[in-house]
């Protein structure tokens, strides 16, 4: 045991020293049978970098599911009015989810915490097992069934009150439920069951989100605010971990965070395509961290980012506009909101909700389809949404009966992208295999490393060849490269960009050996590179560099594309203004991108920018298209809109095309 696995385990002894035991009043104590203590190999995670690893250093890979109920007003799992609650997590295991998210609601722990339990909605006749049991005794049983079949539970406080709406609450209190009460609720299920390693982790709360508009909003900084998420998961991470050293806490992020120049206080005037914020799903705005990254002080190595992300038929999000795949989605979603959490091996990463409805809409599918790639070549850990078919906009793996299982979902989204080992599933309990004693459908994390202790393939790519640029233009050019080998297989490239003395950053992540660079200025010279990963994680040196200088000029290289800029003053007062700049396609044919360019006259400066990208170099100003309004007919325009201090009319101003 290492020196601080010795020291956690004293921690543990020292809680129980000072009276924390697991209290459970006697009107709804369970039986003692179900609530087992560890396994003979304990089955404890924390991370590695990027990774999460067992015990002894072997990398593991969470695919789960989410199951919802016990959040709701019902208490309960939802489906156990139809279906086998024996059935269902006997199959789960089976189909190879190796881990269940569990929503609960902060008001549920503090009814168990007093005793207060209820006899839920429960079919009987169906489950005759659960005859007599409150819904405290039917989670211990199904802890129990967990355990038999080699399934991992992760606690998600996904609401304040125990309501089937509770999630759209922006934030971790209401009502009744202060903050420190959601901080004791975590404490006391934390100690109920910190010697039952069927449990393993902790994701602090479901989906914060908000805006300045809102009433509450969650933000996050480094301020010890009431309504400051990275503080409310460090301080109920920090309090878990004091009891159970041994639990991962997952962080989830926020809905929007401030752009450069901006802060928490400046105004959303424009809440769908704000000038001062940076939008994302709700939970899956993540680049906080990056400033403001979550402390956990000794136990830092149990930290895990949780974003969600969604497809079109949840909510039209900008992205979803014109051609999208999944290079632009990493590029311009997943990788500024989170993906580069794991690129930078910050953190690992579980997306602890994505998934929806199948064969309905094109876009939808191909989103989900590019998430799931995105995971699989990356091993991000992730936990689908949902099991339920009562999801009003996702739908669920289980279909109305709650004992048939969409097979086309199961089999074309999810099951690719569940852990297997020589064609078995892989589970992360050690002793029992994941579906049971018998199953010949998975593998205990033992069997998996049967040849013995270690990460298995540790043996990393060789480099890709040096890039080579075509299509070179004013804003973007085309690089290839020769592939890397591997004693396994390489799943994905990553490209990095260097630009004069600045560091070296990811800007593209694909499976092929070609990416499209976006983006650039004119006459500007840029360093690309480009290294390897292999599905354990393994990442190569990198390639040998290659140099690209784009071209001067609006032409996009093949003479019939370019653009227009048109700079006007909308209104004006006294020291400000708001002015509003047309861009146009002026080619024959579509452009993907846009690049505005002009000098600010002396003494004025630019307070806040909508529907593009600012950055400044002394009176130099740039505008970058967003995502989602690059793409341009022959002959079509779009705008963007700022306002400033001083007064005047820009020189030199000048827009290129990609």
């Amino acid at each position: 045991m290492s020196a601080r696995r010795k020291l956690q385990a004293a921690v543990t002894a020292a809680v129980a020293l000072l009276g924390l035991t697991a209290v459970a009043p006697a009107a709804t104590a369970a039986p003692t049978a179900a609530v087992p203590a560890a396994a003979a190999t304990a089955d404890w995670l924390h991370t590695d970098g990027n990774r999460i690893v067992d015990e002894a250093g072997n990398e593991v890979w969470l695919t789960g599911a989410n199951w919802f109920g016990f959040n709701a007003s019902e208490r309960v799992f939802h489906g156990l009015w139809s279906g086998n609650l024996e059935s269902i997590t006997r199959q789960m295991a089976q189909r190879g989810i190796n881990i269940v998210r569990v929503p609960i609601s902060t008001q549920l722990l503090l009814e168990w915490k007093a005793g207060q339990t209820i006899r839920p909605n429960v079919n009987t006749y169906v489950n005759p097992e659960l005859d007599g049991l409150n819904n405290l005794q039917v989670f211990d049983h199904w802890l129990a069934l967990c355990e038999e079949y080699g399934l991992k539970v992760m606690l998600d406080v996904h609401s304040a009150e125990a309501d089937n709406s509770g999630h759209v609450y922006p934030v971790w209190w209401k009502g009744s439920i202060t903050p420190e009460q959601f901080f004791q609720g975590w404490e006391w299920i934390t100690t109920r069951y910190r010697t039952n390693d069927t449990i393993v982790a902790m994701d602090i709360k479901n989906e914060p989100h908000g805006t300045p508009n809102d009433p509450q909003r969650a933000k996050w900084d480094s301020s010890t605010d009431q309504d400051n998420f990275k503080y409310a998961c460090e301080t109920a991470g920090r309090r878990i971990l004091a009891i159970n050293p041994n639990l991962l806490i997952l962080c989830e992020g926020i809905e929007i965070y401030p752009r450069a120049g901006a802060t928490w206080n400046s105004p959303n005037t424009n809440p769908d395509r704000s000038p001062n914020y940076h939008y994302n799903w709700w939970g899956g705005n993540l680049r906080g961290v990056a400033e403001h990254p979550v402390n956990l002080g000794a136990q830092q190595d149990q930290l895990v980012y949780s974003p969600h992300d969604y497809g079109p038929l949840v909510y039209e999000q900008p992205w979803f506009a014109g051609d999208f795949d999944k290079d632009s989605l990493t590029n311009d979603v997943w990788r500024p909101n989170w993906f580069y959490i794991h690129e930078q091996n910050i953190a690992p990463l579980l997306v602890g909700e994505w998934g929806g409805r199948l064969g309905q809409d094109a876009r939808q599918d191909r989103w989900m389809a590019a998430l799931r790639d995105l995971m699989i070549e990356n091993g991000i850990h992730h936990t689908f949404w949902c099991l339920n078919p009562n999801s009003g906009d996702t739908g669920g793996l289980l279909l109305d009966d709650w004992a048939s299982w969409d097979e086309t979902k199961y089999n074309q989204m999810l099951k690719p992208a569940l852990w297997q080992h020589n064609g078995k599933f892989v589970g992360l309990d050690h002793d029992v295999r994941l579906g049971g004693a018998g199953s010949t459908t998975g593998i205990s994390l033992a069997e998996r490393y049967a040849g013995g202790p270690g990460p298995g393939d540790t043996t990393a790519p060789t480099a890709p060849g040096r890039p080579t640029a075509t299509d070179v233009t004013a804003t973007a050019a085309t690089l290839n490269w020769a592939a890397a080998t591997d004693d396994v297989g390489v799943t994905s490239y990553e490209v990095l960009r260097t630009t004069g003395s600045a560091a070296a950053t990811v800007v593209g992540t694909v499976s092929g050996t070609t990416y499209r660079a976006t983006g650039l200025s004119a006459s500007t010279s840029y360093t690309f590179t480009v290294r390897a990963r292999d599905a354990a994680g393994n990442v190569s040196a990198a390639s040998p560099p290659s140099t690209v200088t784009t071209t001067a000029g609006n032409d996009n290289g093949n003479g019939d594309a370019g653009c227009s800029a048109t700079y006007r003053v909308v209104s004006s007062w006294q020291g400000g203004y708001q002015a509003e700049v047309t861009v146009r396609n002026t080619g024959t044919a579509a452009i993907t991108g846009w690049t505005v360019t002009w000098t600010a006259p002396a003494g004025t400066t630019i307070a806040s920018l909508w529907n593009g990208r600012l950055t400044t170099s002394g009176t130099t100003v740039t505008v970058r298209n967003e995502p989602y309004n690059g793409q341009l007919a022959a002959g079509t325009s779009t705008t963007f809109g700022l306002t400033g201090s001083g007064s005047g009319t820009p020189s030199g101003l000048t827009c290129a095309a990609s």
